[in-house]
């Protein structure tokens, strides 16, 4: 596939700006991927969709408030650092994205509040730099929650603020450690859960800490040469064996909430479509053609153009009859992005 195929126009009027309240009255495209049909709904009305022996896999992942503002050495200049990962809790290492960039140089230390001070010790791409937190006693993910922002993505054209704490994260978030939410589930609420167990159908954790890799320009017209960023994840014994269970006995579709889930479930699926459980790191890049060996449903949000969000959405979908339904969306005053509506491709 071609870069330009997953092309098109998104005026900016189309993305939301906020969520809808509450979170389950967001517009829901239903896609039919056999019989080639669009439903229109509301997103509580996903239940309906589902069946008694389904799993519904969720992302876990929790969003932390990753931009901290300091100042730095001599200078007293305010610099941005953007935490993307830590990548190691004892020594205190980060990996960060820091502005204004030409500022910030190896070995320049940077203040911020309650006495912490940070080293610049590496530099790893144009903002991109390798940060040492000097303060051993602290926990950075402790600190973040009384000095960071959320990071909302590039796409919006304004600023957080304190509502954004708890809009921008899903309502069974535990495991932090992201600074993308995992979009797709930002439509659930509890008693829409509780609804969806009530039907029979178990509901079951995965973890992935989503990067900024999903809003990284794809520079190569040939998609296959693209690469992804390495995401760390965590598929847990129970989710495993229940997954695999269910696709032994055929009693059940294993439904992805978001690209995020999938990408996980499939980058540890075996030709015989079982899943391992277990922790890592993974660059899954899906896009078409692909055989999904694990996930039979999927529910997305409507993504941006030309990135790997949209191409494995398209992948699942089909790659027309997904375009053809974004210009439906269009049409039908769909919200799109991370704030707007969703879909339920089955």
């Amino acid at each position: 596939m071609r870069l330009s195929n997953f092309r098109y126009s998104l005026p900016k009027t189309k993305i939301a700006d906020r969520p809808v309240s509450p979170r389950d009255s967001s517009k829901l495209m239903v896609l039919n991927r056999r019989k080639k049909e669009i439903e229109h709904k509301t997103f509580g009305d996903i239940v309906s969709f589902f069946k008694k022996g389904d799993l519904l896999i969720l992302n876990n992942s929790r969003v932390f408030p990753a931009k901290i503002f300091g100042q730095k050495e001599k200078t007293d200049a305010k610099i941005e650092v953007f935490l993307l990962r830590e990548l190691n809790k004892e020594a205190g290492l980060w990996d960060v994205l820091v502005d204004p960039a030409r500022k910030v140089r190896v070995g320049n230390k940077i203040y911020f509040q309650d006495d912490v001070v940070a080293e610049v010790v590496d530099n790893t791409t144009s903002r991109g730099r390798t940060i040492r937190f000097l303060n051993p006693e602290i926990d950075v993910f402790d600190l973040v929650e009384k000095i960071g922002t959320v990071p909302l993505p590039p796409y919006f054209s304004r600023k957080p603020d304190a509502g954004d704490r708890e809009d921008y994260q899903t309502v069974y978030a535990s495991q932090t450690g992201a600074v993308v939410a995992p979009m797709a589930g930002l439509h659930f609420t509890m008693p829409l859960l509780e609804a969806i167990k009530k039907k029979g159908v178990k509901i079951l954790p995965i973890t992935l800490h989503p990067s900024l890799s999903s809003f990284n320009a794809i520079e190569v017209e040939d998609v296959s040469k693209h690469k992804m960023d390495s995401e760390y994840f965590n598929i847990p014994y129970q989710t495993a064996m229940e997954v695999n269970e269910t696709k032994l006995n055929k009693s059940g579709r294993i439904i992805a909430v978001g690209t995020t889930t999938c990408r996980v479930l499939e980058a540890n699926a075996t030709v015989e479509g079982k899943i391992k459980f277990g922790q890592g790191w993974t660059d899954k890049f899906i896009y078409p053609p692909y055989q999904f060996k694990v996930t039979d449903a999927l529910v997305a949000n409507f993504q941006q153009p030309e990135t790997t969000l949209l191409m494995m959405v398209s992948a699942f979908a089909e790659h027309r009859f997904l375009m053809d339904s974004y210009k439906t969306a269009m049409k039908e005053n769909y919200r799109f992005l991370a704030y707007g509506d969703a879909m339920f491709i089955h």
